[in-house]
């Protein structure tokens, strides 16, 4: 990201006569605070709403001191950033209100006077009393996790009170955060995320109309579910929920993709087969299911071998010549 833009230290020949690099860079920033304690340049505008407060947020950045080229602080080396909620794991203010001032995609440079990143002391030995820093920040995406989680904490009395769009809404955000933790392998928050998302669309009753909003809401989740406990490797739980999504949509190739799965997982194999039959009569050409059935027969055939070897070492002469069990 950083090598998008300028560096600071490539500032350094701007200077005007008795100003620093950040006090040339701040005269044409926009004013945010209001008060000029922090000021933002937009490298790439973004889309969609504004962060919300406290929001989760998936951020990339860099931060700066004066006249150097290296970062002291960046999470730039990391593969996959990891989200942040405003106001607990981001607890620079400076950042913080630049943040609420970003949309999704968004790449900007902010300057965080002292009083708006680390004050009169700084943070020895890193950081210098009454510093200005600069940050390079991206925002890749951010979630309203404080809507879902003030709604969660209601009861299912309460949460009836409010329109079913509003329950739709908070278990897709929900889902997605489930869907965050999955991609970073966290298999067992994602759990967690999957099942509050279950729970507000499983005790929600809607008039018949409706009722497939719901419907397709927990086929996702369910879905998710199946997935998650294969990852979790507990083959009996992933099959319920795989199970539990095909009596919404009993030609779901997905959730026959994933009963088959699990199944195999078991050993199961005559119900593998027929889950992964199925899957593969609604998606011929699916790539995976077509592998997972060559897969499964290894399996069986390995199996079969071995019950043979077994059967052939019961039933076996002993060495005095007498068969086993003759005695």
């Amino acid at each position: 990201m950083v090598g998008e833009v300028r560096t600071p230290g490539a500032m350094r020949g701007e200077d005007a006569p008795g100003q620093s690099p950040y006090q040339r860079l701040g005269q044409w920033m926009q004013d945010i605070s209001g008060d000029q304690g922090v000021l933002k340049d937009v490298i790439r505008e973004g889309a969609g709403e504004l962060v919300v407060p406290d929001a989760s947020v998936l951020v990339k950045y860099s931060g700066y001191l004066e006249h150097m080229d290296k970062p002291f602080d960046s999470n730039c080396f990391r593969k996959t950033p990891r989200l942040m909620k405003l106001g607990v794991d981001i607890t620079l203010y400076g950042m913080e209100l630049g943040l609420l001032s970003m949309r999704r995609g968004e790449l900007a440079r902010f300057l965080f006077k002292p009083p708006y990143a680390y004050g009169t002391l700084g943070c020895p030995p890193l950081i210098p009393p009454n510093s200005t820093v600069l940050f390079e920040i991206e925002l890749i995406d951010f979630l309203d996790s404080a809507e879902s989680d003030k709604f969660c904490a209601l009861t299912a009395e309460q949460q009836d009170q409010f329109p079913l769009q509003k329950v739709l809404k908070v278990a897709a955000t929900e889902r997605e955060f489930g869907n965050y933790l999955f991609r970073q392998n966290r298999f067992y928050d994602a759990k967690v995320r999957y099942k509050r998302a279950l729970l507000l669309l499983c005790q929600r009753s809607a008039p018949p109309e409706e009722q497939h909003l719901v419907e397709a809401a927990k086929l996702l989740v369910l879905l998710n579910l199946s997935f998650t406990y294969l990852k979790l490797e507990h083959p009996s739980r992933a099959l319920h929920y795989g199970e539990q999504a095909l009596i919404i949509d009993q030609k779901n190739a997905k959730a026959l993709f994933r009963c088959g799965q699990a199944c195999l997982l078991m050993t199961e194999y005559q119900k593998a087969r027929d889950f992964l039959v199925r899957a593969q009569k609604e998606q011929p050409f699916n790539h995976d299911i077509n592998n997972e059935l060559k897969k499964l027969a290894s399996h069986y055939r390995d199996y079969t071998e071995k019950e043979k070897e077994m059967c052939h070492r019961m039933f076996a002469p002993c060495d005095n010549g007498s068969a086993v069990g003759e005695k």
